[in-house]
């Protein structure tokens, strides 16, 4: 039997966005798995409507969706959460270096690329721990 240390970070309230709905629901079950409370959308549109009802302190976002980029997304949730803190991930499969900029200038908090896995879906949590302490600046990976 495995164990993993995932337990000691804070509990989120995660929500996922990726058009590929498998890709989608399967990080939010590992999640959920491990005591965040998640949702998951697999367009732009309703994961504007998610957020608004759900309110998550995390959004990890595909850059490619069929109705809105990512980061047209990014821009929206943040004006949507207003003072509430937000923490952006970008996970896509767009990994070159003006990928990264862009993502990070549109005010995504961390860029990261696919596959979501455990150890990457753990990584991005743990920095938002950290950037909800306030340590450092955005981070990119």
């Amino acid at each position: 039997m495995y164990a993993y240390k995932l337990e000691l970070m804070s509990k989120h309230r995660v929500l996922i966005v990726d058009d590929y709905p498998d890709a989608a629901e399967s990080a939010c079950t590992l999640l959920s798995l491990i005591g965040h409370e998640c949702r998951f959308a697999t367009c732009g549109a309703d994961a504007i409507r998610e957020a608004a009802s759900f309110e998550p302190d995390v959004a990890i976002l595909d850059l490619g969706l069929p109705d809105v980029s990512g980061f047209e997304l990014a821009r929206l949730l943040r004006e949507q959460a207003g003072a509430r803190p937000l923490y952006l991930a970008a996970v896509t499969g767009w990994g070159q270096p003006e990928d990264v900029a862009r993502a990070i200038a549109a005010g995504f908090d961390q860029h990261v690329i696919k596959p979501a896995d455990r150890k990457k879906l753990s990584m991005i949590l743990e920095l938002a721990d950290r950037h909800a302490g306030g340590s450092g600046p955005r981070s990119t990976t």
